[in-house]
């Protein structure tokens, strides 16, 4: 591959990864906007990013508007996999590194499915509704459950997935966040606000993490699948709370901020894509 060839390729594969953030983040803040909604009585829905793809598809010029998304879906997938298999951010194969990189492998198989279902929609072969996430929750707990130890299984997913809500914590609270993007190209006021979204919106998305994993938990505890829970489940548990209107439109806020996040990032992300032709780079892995 010549050198020209090569730094084409690096363009592309940059392009395509920022396109994959500002596709994520608009999903996530409509995930958002509907729940806000909720809130506030004004309509709207609690979903997930699966669901608010059969949302966007009810829109005017919808279908335009879902094959963009779903480019940028499959482009968030591909660069995941990137992160994964050929350590673009230089995680390093010591223990830490290697679940990093298991984390970024699960993502891009997330987004996979995801641009899955919206190139079914746009074939006019997708499900209704967005409650099947919910669905899809309660019978892979059941399948679990079912199998020896079911329960230590299923507790452990659990544990595991509130790892990752403290994790988002972690990052909001000390700002490493700010390592994965080039603040040298921000104005102060720019880095300032960049700051505070961030820590906005990884903490919601810390508050949803957490409770999806405490749900699991609770179904390993109670030996019942149905107390699992996705993203829909969970806001849907907040707003029957005390002052349920109040913590849903808080997190609500939180995601729409979230998907503001991934703006950022679709413009300041550190992208370094893999040198050299990636089928070979993997066949030497």
């Amino acid at each position: 591959m010549t050198q020209s060839t090569q730094s084409t390729q690096s363009e592309w594969i940059e392009r395509f990864a920022r396109f994959g953030y500002a596709a994520k983040g608009f999903v996530y803040g409509l995930v958002g906007i509907l729940a806000l909604q909720v809130a506030l009585n004004q309509g709207g829905q609690t979903t997930d990013p699966k669901g608010v793809l059969y949302e966007i598809v009810e829109q005017p010029f919808g279908q335009a508007l879902l094959a963009f998304v779903t480019i940028g879906l499959i482009g968030y997938a591909m660069w995941r996999f990137l992160q994964a298999f050929m350590d673009t951010d230089n995680k390093g194969t010591d223990f830490k590194g290697l679940i990093e990189r298991f984390g970024f492998g699960m993502s891009a198989v997330i987004y996979c499915g995801f641009a899955f279902t919206a190139i079914k929609i746009l074939t006019g072969n997708g499900e209704n509704g967005g409650e099947q996430s919910d669905q899809s929750a309660q019978h892979w707990t059941a399948r679990f459950l079912s199998q020896p130890f079911g329960e230590w299984l299923v507790g452990l997913a659990g544990a595991v997935v509130i790892g990752l809500g403290f994790y988002y914590f972690y990052k909001a609270f000390t700002g490493k966040f700010r390592k994965e993007l080039k603040i040298r190209e921000m104005t102060p006021n720019e880095e300032k606000w960049v700051m505070r979204v961030g820590r906005v919106g990884l903490s919601a998305r810390g508050i949803i993490f957490t409770m999806i994993g405490w749900f699991l938990m609770q179904a390993a505890y109670q030996s019942n699948a149905n107390e699992a829970q996705a993203i829909p489940g969970t806001l849907e548990t907040l707003l029957r709370q005390p002052y349920g209107s109040l913590l849903l439109g808080v997190v609500a806020a939180g995601l729409v901020i979230y998907g503001l996040y991934m703006g950022v990032h679709a413009r300041y992300r550190r992208i370094h894509p893999p040198q050299g032709d990636p089928r070979q780079l993997l066949n030497q892995g």
